[in-house]
């Protein structure tokens, strides 16, 4: 294949198949309820505990026996002795008999021998006197035990991706540390004799490396950890990167395709199996695939437009998988019809960056595989199935959004 281009170009769902295959969500590790939030819990949550643990109040107001306020009224107030108070964090001294109440507030225990809570805005208080002026039912603000949570009650569910207020219930409940599925480990390996860091500025025939930087962020928003190993175009250093141990996964952009210089696929096929190189897609055709021992290893282009649509197909999802997370795209997607024609060619899938406003969904690029500015003007893409020749204008067709916080 070397400079003749490619014979046969693998579909992009039997591609995006060899990616997957093997892959499982990894096993889980402990963290701290501080640094939970976002993460994917591993194996149900039962609570060992009730909660509230003791009766307590939801209003403030006066602890009482519901029957001592039966018949009070604005004109015809009842008065009971306030022998106490119960505080928040405090266990109520006094007890209550008939004919008194308890000065009580907001979440503190009501007292075993009271079986409501008086608001305070239906009573006035004179002195050590508080004159009922409503009645109020047998457990009328009061929250039993195990009224939110009792125990034994299964809170959470394997797999659940943790919300903050998931965290406040495992922090209610005691559950600390929480068992979550360990992050994935992923290498990326960028190439290139003409790549700078990121940060640097582009001088005569160097270009900064744009697709590092980018590829962190995708890892990232897909529940992974990411490693950079930027190298030079040589054999022995690109072996090196490969070979190394510790990574679940290893992503390399750049020398992936049929020039001279495109060592990865041989290295790859070399150090373990090359699954798939090229795939009937545009752009990213020079995608590959493989395996080095249990490690998946996506090849992608070094252009950065292919390099992101590459990743979203087939690396993101086996990281994804390994992180516990969903497959499918990450992307919030809607129905629009197009404003334009969009074209493409039967036999191939076509990842199309379009521009989307009120008046619809305008097709801006399927080529151009290096003008990254392409997807930072476009508001998302449209998949086209290899089996069409693309859109008429005025189709209902699925946009896939880069923000999902754009409104429509």
């Amino acid at each position: 294949m070397r400079m003749r281009g490619f014979r046969h170009r693998v579909p992009v769902e039997e591609a995006r198949a060899a990616a997957l295959r093997g892959v499982a969500r990894l096993g889980a590790e402990p963290v701290s309820l501080d640094v939970c939030a976002g993460r994917v819990l591993v194996g149900d949550v039962i609570s060992g505990v009730d909660v509230p643990p003791f009766r307590r109040a939801t209003m403030d107001g006066y602890a009482v026996r519901a029957e001592d306020t039966f018949g009070a009224s604005s004109y015809s107030p009842i008065p009971l002795a306030v022998v106490g108070e119960s505080l928040p964090g405090t266990v109520p001294a006094a007890a209550l008999e008939a004919g008194s109440a308890l000065r009580i507030m907001t979440g503190a225990p009501v007292p075993d021998d009271a079986d409501a809570v008086l608001r305070a805005e239906d009573a006035t208080q004179r002195g050590d006197v508080v004159e009922v002026r409503a009645a109020v039912a047998v457990g009328k603000n009061v929250s039993r035990i195990g009224e939110d949570i009792a125990t034994g009650d299964r809170v959470l569910t394997d797999g659940r991706r943790l919300l903050p207020q998931d965290v406040g219930l495992l922090a209610s409940i005691g559950h600390s540390p929480v068992e979550v599925v360990r992050h994935p480990a992923v290498r990326v390996i960028v190439s290139g004799d003409e790549l700078l860091a990121p940060g640097a500025a582009p001088h005569g025939t160097s270009i900064v490396d744009s697709n590092s930087p980018m590829l962190a962020a995708l890892i990232e928003r897909d529940g992974g950890t990411v490693e950079v190993a930027r190298i030079r175009d040589d054999r022995d250093a690109m072996h090196a990167a490969l070979a190394s141990p510790g990574a679940d996964v290893i992503v390399t952009a750049g020398a992936a395709s049929v020039g001279t210089e495109d060592r990865v696929p041989l290295l790859v096929a070399e150090l373990g199996e090359l699954l798939v190189h090229g795939v009937a897609m545009r752009p990213s055709s020079p995608t590959g695939v493989g395996r080095i021992a249990e490690t998946p290893v996506a090849m992608l282009p070094g252009n950065p437009v292919s390099c992101l649509v590459a990743y979203d197909f087939f690396a993101g999802p086996v990281i994804r998988r390994m992180a516990g997370l969903p497959e499918g795209w990450p992307y919030r997607s809607v129905r629009m019809p197009l404003a334009g024609r969009l074209v493409s060619q039967i036999g191939r899938v076509d990842y199309a960056r379009v521009r989307v406003d009120s008046a619809g969904v305008h097709p801006l690029a399927i080529s151009g595989a290096s003008v990254l500015s392409s997807v930072t003007r476009a508001g998302g893409f449209v998949i086209v199935p290899a089996g069409l020749e693309g859109y008429a204008e005025g189709t209902e067709v699925e946009v896939y959004l880069y923000d999902a916080d754009v409104p429509l």
